[in-house]
């Protein structure tokens, strides 16, 4: 464990040594970017907004008691998408759909020696597959945990609207009082984690794979599952020291 936990950081490190060239990294990371961001648009926008609905419905369920506003609802809602919902859920789902495709690249690239060519060529192969990814993670990332909330909360008013249990004027009423600054402060920090998670730990067991096309699909395997053991953990220390 702790052979491969400091593995883990030298490979990290060798990751963001000085570029040989600005450019060629440059143009990596808006790849990359457009890769993890645009790419992953569609799937965040439609859990989010099926989220968002299913945690109004059941707030709305549970809240029965005449003594309740309705408005309490929309509070509800709110919270539980921002600080919960919008950031762990969608890291789960990113770790599937971002992590599993890195760890993939990366390890076919082991696999197939191209990583030991550039080695040979004197290119810092760390730097240049994983850097950039990493990068694109902690960027893009919190920006689609951001869409996510806004769709999350943008399905429960659709939710209030369809089911009539809650008026649209209580969900909206609910969304805007008792507003705390402090979870999105929180739910910025856990993407910012996530993406960092997600990225390092499947590139690292990209990069490490040995064999064929059976351990590259291992490596992927082993990626998503431990960033999603890992974005857990970071969630319950992060809601800790935060909250």
């Amino acid at each position: 464990m702790f052979y491969h936990f400091g593995r883990y950081l030298l490979l990290i490190r060798l990751s963001f040594k000085r570029p040989e060239n600005f450019k060629v990294y440059w143009d990596e990371v808006m790849r990359e970017m457009v890769s993890i961001g645009i790419g992953s648009l569609g799937i965040i926008s439609i859990i989010s907004v099926f989220i968002g609905a299913v945690a109004t419905i059941q707030t709305a369920f549970q809240l029965v008691s005449d003594f309740i506003p309705k408005s309490i609802v929309g509070g509800i809602t709110r919270d539980s998408t921002i600080l919960e919902f919008s950031p762990t859920i969608s890291a789960l789902v990113l770790a599937g759909r971002v992590g599993s495709s890195i760890a993939s690249e990366i390890g076919t690239m082991r696999v197939t020696e191209q990583i030991d060519a550039l080695e040979i060529m004197g290119v810092n192969a760390p730097g240049y597959l994983i850097a950039p990814k990493v990068i694109s993670g902690l960027t893009m990332i919190p920006l689609l945990n951001i869409i996510s909330i806004g769709l999350g909360l943008i399905g429960g008013y659709i939710a209030c609207a369809a089911s009539g249990d809650v008026s649209t004027a209580d969900y909206i009423r609910g969304l805007t009082d008792g507003f705390n600054p402090l979870i999105i402060q929180v739910t910025i920090v856990k993407s910012i984690f996530f993406g960092f998670i997600i990225t390092s730990i499947c590139a690292y067991q990209g990069f490490y794979t040995s064999g064929g096309a059976l351990e590259v699909g291992q490596s992927a395997t082993k990626g998503v599952v431990y960033s999603c053991i890992m974005i857990l953990f970071a969630d319950l220390i992060i809601s800790r020291v935060m909250l």
